[in-house]
């Protein structure tokens, strides 16, 4: 199902305006409408974070962008809490716009690619709070081209182990 709205998006959308899209992401906005965001690269290797409304005319889908950005203007991504499982982050621009994901994996796919687009074209210092860091570091153990795969891995391999742990018998 993504991969057929990644190609919609890209033939609607990206390729019109010469850019490349590398990632999307589902993000909760209102109840009726179904939101997009998005992250492309443009001919001239610059970085767009870009929000797309989603909506039907008929049977035809249809695109509208909301809001876009530079990646140069990002200042941090936070992600609220790195220790539990949930959706909500914060983009910091000038402005902070307060996001809700489709999933936590989502949202650290999303903070991955920025990451990784970041030191690909701007090698900047993008700060990146809240976030676990073994999914987000290319450099990590646990990294993968499975992306959302990732995070599923990490928790099997820990309840993988609570239950070896459980099945120990006590030394009285």
């Amino acid at each position: 199902m993504s991969s057929l709205v990644k190609e919609d998006l890209e033939k609607k959308l990206f390729k019109p305006l010469a850019q490349n899209l590398c990632e999307f992401i589902e993000i909760e906005v209102s109840v009726q409408d179904r939101y997009f965001l998005c992250v492309s690269v443009t001919k001239t290797d610059e970085v767009k974070i870009t929000m797309v409304k989603h909506y039907r005319v008929g049977l035809d889908e249809k695109y509208e962008v909301t809001k876009r950005w530079s990646l140069s203007d990002l200042r941090m991504i936070d992600g609220k809490e790195a220790d539990t499982d949930n959706p909500f982050f914060d983009l910091h621009f000038k402005k902070v716009y307060s996001l809700e994901a489709y999933s936590c994996a989502s949202k650290y796919s999303f903070a991955r690619t920025v990451s990784r687009l970041n030191h690909v074209y701007l090698k900047k210092d993008l700060h990146m709070v809240n976030f676990d860091s073994t999914y987000i570091n290319d450099d990590s153990i646990w990294s993968s081209n499975n992306k959302d795969c990732l995070v599923l891995m990490r928790i099997c391999f820990y309840a993988f182990n609570l239950v070896c742990l459980s099945l120990c018998p006590l030394p009285l």
